[in-house]
């Protein structure tokens, strides 16, 4: 995923730009890091306080030029307008959050708000349409049966959360004025490994497997989680 939204922040903006990124549903700040280590400018807001105490304690081992430019927000995701003017941003992240937001489209909307003119909104979600593969694939018949026509699935937390259908977001991103412009998938090759397992070996051609799957059909529309990108009109 860190290289498909590399690859449309190289292809929408100028060589070099401080872009402002705004990372909602941060976790750890693990993007937010990154892009902060390249040189941009990002706020990240989280609400889980244990979260945002982690990702506090990991940008406190950051230089200082880097600390600087990170602003850390303690808020849900949907008062984004209670903390920024609208099109106060570049980019917009907004990853593993959908699925734990039982209406997503306000939130959704405030995303597009904060958004400048041809700024992009990244949206990482678990796949509707691909429900049923995980459970399929492991042998468990009773539970893929039942996943074809769901629209909300255990996650590996032990929780019941929600997935999205790329049809609807499309639908959702044109109505809020930021258009699909492109899609990848993630995880499509690798969802079923054991979490904590070890990173092979040959984890470079695995990375290569999974981004070519990722971008291209019919690979890509079976994936575990769907990664969009909109842009704002």
């Amino acid at each position: 995923m860190t290289r498909q939204l590399d690859e449309q922040i190289a292809g929408r903006f100028p060589v070099g730009k401080r872009l402002r990124v705004l990372d909602v549903g941060m976790g750890q700040g693990t993007q937010a890091l990154r892009l902060a280590r390249a040189g941009h400018q990002v706020t990240g807001v989280e609400r889980d306080a244990t979260m945002i105490a982690a990702a506090r304690a990991r940008l406190a081992g950051e230089p200082e030029g880097i600390r600087e430019r990170v602003r850390l927000v303690q808020s849900d995701g949907r008062d984004t307008g209670v903390h920024f003017l609208p099109g106060s941003f570049d980019v917009v992240l907004c990853h593993g959050v959908l699925m734990y937001v039982d209406e997503p489209d306000p939130l959704l909307a405030g995303l597009a708000r904060m958004l400048a003119p041809g700024g992009l909104l990244s949206l990482l979600v678990r796949n509707g349409d691909a429900l049923a593969l995980r459970p399929g694939l492991a042998g468990d018949w009773d539970t893929a049966l039942a996943a074809f026509d769901a629209s909300a699935y255990r996650n590996r937390l032990g929780l019941d959360v929600r997935a999205d259908r790329l049809s609807d977001l499309t639908a959702t991103l044109a109505g809020i004025g930021a258009p699909l412009h492109t899609w990848y998938g993630v995880r499509v090759c690798t969802d079923t490994a054991a979490d904590g397992a070890e990173i092979p070996d040959d984890l470079g051609t695995l990375l290569a497997v999974e981004e070519r799957a990722g971008k291209t059909d019919p690979y890509r529309g079976v994936a575990a989680l769907l990664h969009l990108c909109g842009v704002r009109g």
